[in-house]
């Protein structure tokens, strides 16, 4: 069987699969399940084009992993055939952990694990399927390789990941604000003492990357909407399993049950091999068919919270510089708890107050520029442009939402 395929994307045409065991891996079931997982989660509650997938994503950061190495092959950098494949390995699967509505539910359906770990679950298992030959690319995307490099190019400040995530939701969502460079970027890299480098004459390319990036957060993925949104989501999903941890029988698949019953440790996901299994099913399809039975609950908030996500009547919200007073949040949980005739200890499934915050660049983790005399600085330093600096800082914004029908 020829498994050398050519795949048709619409952002960078044809995205060739390099080798068989590459082939095999993105056939895995625990791969072909990242087709059911929205990359922007509710982002398409705002944006109605945002539908793209963790599956297409993956592959695009494979198809941009692959033209770097060989960029850098030309800039005479010695990268041997399995390092290539080890590397493409590493990006394509550096997202199969994530859950239903990615980042969205990390906090509620499994509060405390980040889906990096459970990527590196998977990998291992996968791993051990295919008798050893994702070791190099575990070690690549643990960041034991020698060659530090690759790492970069999977999981830093300019890595394959987050070249693509901005290109595609851009592509995807119309937010041309959003429009990167990628081909110049990738055109631009180069490694200097085992360290991944922009030639200093990608300096406005890096400068555009990190000024999309803000924008996109603002407006895509921290879109008020589409916070409000996820809030309600996520107040929902902690209500199911309240009531399925109470002992109430809930509406759900197998799977799924399983992480509304009782809390899951990462420890028992290592020791049991079954619960990385069965959240090797879960994806958006669980969520969705459950909350179309849970609109019909029984219990008064459940069936609420999802009538109102499946007709999209969301939380008001209101972004704040300020810190969000206990008074407000007083004011919100009594008007709330009249307003459904609930208890004021269970009102809170039906508002949500918090923070989110924006951080375009961090200094920590540098992106550094190899000036042509040879000395490597930091992009902030390098940068003829305020703004970089500016964008180095953190901004947080608070907010407060709450049900449209209830006045205050």
């Amino acid at each position: 069987m020829n498994k050398k395929k050519i795949i048709n994307d619409p952002v960078y045409g044809f995205i060739h699969i390099q080798s068989e065991l590459i082939y095999d891996i993105i056939q895995h079931p625990y791969f072909q399940r990242l087709r059911h997982i929205k990359q922007l989660a509710l982002a398409n509650l705002v944006y109605p084009g945002a539908m793209h997938t963790r599956f297409q994503h993956a592959l695009g950061a494979m198809h941009l992993m692959g033209r770097a190495l060989e960029n850098l092959r030309n800039k005479k950098v010695d990268i041997s055939a399995e390092e290539m494949e080890a590397a493409q390995l590493a990006v394509l699967l550096h997202d199969i952990g994530h859950g239903p509505f990615s980042h969205a539910l990390e906090e509620s359906l499994l509060p405390s694990i980040e889906h990096e770990s459970l990527s590196y679950l998977f990998m291992n298992a996968l791993n051990k399927e295919f008798k050893g030959a994702l070791d190099l690319t575990l070690k690549i995307f643990r960041n034991s390789y020698k060659r530090k490099f690759f790492h970069q190019l999977v999981s830093s400040q300019l890595d394959m990941d987050r070249l693509d995530y901005l290109k595609r939701d851009c592509f995807f969502t119309g937010v041309e604000e959003g429009t990167i460079g990628v081909d110049r970027i990738i055109a631009m890299l180069t490694v200097h003492h085992n360290e991944l480098v922009v030639e200093e004459k990608g300096i406005y390319s890096i400068e555009n990357f990190i000024t999309a990036r803000r924008l996109m957060y603002w407006q895509v993925y921290l879109h008020k909407t589409s916070v409000a949104a996820e809030r309600l989501l996520v107040n929902l999903i902690n209500r199911a399993k309240h009531l399925a941890q109470s002992g109430q029988s809930i509406a759900a698949s197998e799977s799924l049950k399983i992480f509304l019953e009782k809390p899951v440790s990462f420890e028992e996901f290592k020791g049991k091999p079954q619960l990385l299994s069965h959240f090797g099913n879960l994806d958006d399809n669980d969520i969705w068919g459950a909350i179309k039975f849970w609109q019909n609950d029984p219990d008064k908030i459940l069936s609420t919270l999802s009538r109102m996500l499946i007709e999209r009547k969301l939380f008001r919200i209101k972004f704040s510089n300020a810190a969000i007073r206990k008074e407000d949040v007083n004011n919100v949980k009594e008007a709330v708890s009249k307003h459904y005739k609930v208890l004021r200890a269970e009102a809170p499934y039906l508002f949500s107050y918090g923070f989110v915050s924006n951080e375009a660049y961090t200094e920590g983790q540098k992106i550094n520029i190899l000036m042509k005399s040879g000395e490597v600085v930091d992009i902030a330093q390098a940068s003829d442009l305020p703004s970089i600096q500016a964008l180095s800082k953190t901004v947080k914004k608070n907010y407060l939402c709450w049900p449209k029908n209830v006045s205050l």
